[in-house]
């Protein structure tokens, strides 16, 4: 359970430090607006996504057990993360993943590191494309400029609620939006070594401020981001609130544990490396409770920016605690400009981050699966969408379970970890 940081600062030097830094760097561009849309997205202040990549950004990857895992706030968390602040308010939502960083560092130390493999595949891809379902139309709202008071948070409520705000319509948001998607797709595709995401949204968002558009941005809606770490907090508990947030704090758990050990095994194969699971679930925990006690969001090691920073030229974990720190020093000097991105031009990155998590260039090989797979994926993707997450994940591994012990007697398929 040794940190990787400690085994590969003992043959470090200056020529690792430059492929780290710029690594570093260039993760820190991607996950700028990605932390803040995750936040607005989220229900949160955008100023507290971008605490919970720096503080949990940093814990991660001190404490982790991958060479090149990166983490913060991601967009498997949006949907439960809205829920518990819509019940139980921002003070709740602190509360909960207090309680999900404790049931990690317990994990952890029990070595449940290995215990994912038990997790079947098809509820893994089932409630990731059912969360990227919710994403994309959580975002609507912004991508079309829409005038809406009071948006639902349930999914089959909140069509409906789109629709009847049709007619503020805004071709400005909506052209800012979709430029910044384009942009980014161009980019991956020229440059792929390039920090996209932040140039396109600068762009677009530069744009709106150049032609005075009427769109809104994150100052706008929000007022200005904090410029400064906030002072540690501990939120108010009692056993009655206990009980109440455990449900939703075992999800937090589930999600940040499945998601940072997939993104570590897809860093494993980018590498050929070995990542120590136990390890990641401690720092996962850790990082947790630093971003409760700072008020931040839940996170999790981040596939997207784990991927940036190996094809950025990331060696060790101090890549990942450079993008910390650069982010830090964004905090500090510039979240000003930070807060003149464009909200469409967020909505517009969300849309495509859903997408990518729905992995389309999959969708032929899940036709193909066993009809008891499919129905399996099936199944705990409609439960997310219409009912709730910590429904579709518990039906989902209970049937999936069973399934597994009826055919037990067959060799396991090879796991194949996503790769958005």
């Amino acid at each position: 359970m040794t940190p990787k940081l400690l085994t590969t600062l003992r043959s470090y030097n200056l020529k690792l430090f430059a492929a780290d830094a710029f690594a570093g760097v260039t993760v820190a561009m991607v996950a700028l607006p990605l932390s803040l849309a995750i936040a607005i997205a989220s229900g949160a202040d955008p100023g507290a996504g971008l605490v919970t990549a720096i503080v949990a950004g940093f814990l991660i990857s001190a404490l982790g057990g991958s060479r090149v895992q990166v983490g913060g706030p991601t967009g498997a968390f949006i949907v439960v993360v809205y829920g518990v602040i819509a019940h139980h308010g921002y003070d709740g939502l602190v509360l909960a993943t207090l309680m999900a960083g404790a049931i990690l560092l317990v994990a952890g130390f029990l070595r449940a590191g290995n215990l994912i493999q038990f997790i079947p595949e098809a509820v893994v891809n089932g409630f990731t494309m059912g969360i990227a379902i919710i994403i994309a139309a959580s975002q609507l709202k912004d991508l079309f400029g829409l005038q809406v008071d009071h948006l639902p948070a349930d999914f089959l409520h909140k069509l409906p609620a789109l629709w009847e705000g049709r007619a503020s319509f805004s071709l400005a948001a909506f052209g800012i939006g979709l430029s910044t998607l384009l942009f980014i797709v161009l980019f991956r595709r020229l440059a792929p070594r390039w920090p996209g995401l932040i140039v396109a949204v600068g762009i677009t968002s530069a744009t709106v401020a150049l032609l005075h558009l009427p769109v809104e941005t994150i100052a706008d809606r929000f007022g200005a981001l904090p410029s400064s770490l906030p002072a540690p907090a501990f939120p108010d508990v009692s056993l009655a609130r206990l009980q109440e947030l455990l449900p939703s704090a075992l999800i937090i758990a589930f999600l940040a544990g499945v998601e940072s050990l997939l993104s570590a095994m897809v860093a494993d194969r980018m590498i050929e490396g070995h990542h120590r699971p136990n390890a990641e679930l401690i720092a996962q925990g850790a990082a947790n409770i630093g971003s409760g006690l700072m008020g931040g969001l839940p996170a999790t090691g981040a596939i997207a920016r784990t991927a940036t920073n190996v094809k950025a030229g990331g060696k060790t974990p101090v890549a990942g605690i450079v993008h910390a720190l650069t982010l830090l020093v964004i905090l500090l000097f510039a979240s000003g400009l930070a807060g003149q991105l464009a909200l469409p031009a967020l909505a517009g990155l969300l849309l495509l981050t859903a997408w990518n998590m729905s992995e389309p260039h999959k969708w032929r090989e899940y036709a193909r699966l066993p009809l008891e797979d499919r129905f399996l994926l099936l199944l705990t993707l409609v439960l997310t969408v219409v009912a709730d997450l910590t429904i579709a994940i518990g039906a989902g591994v209970a049937i999936g379970l069973a399934l597994r012990l009826r055919r037990r007697h067959v060799p396991p398929a090879d796991w194949t970890p996503p790769k958005r």
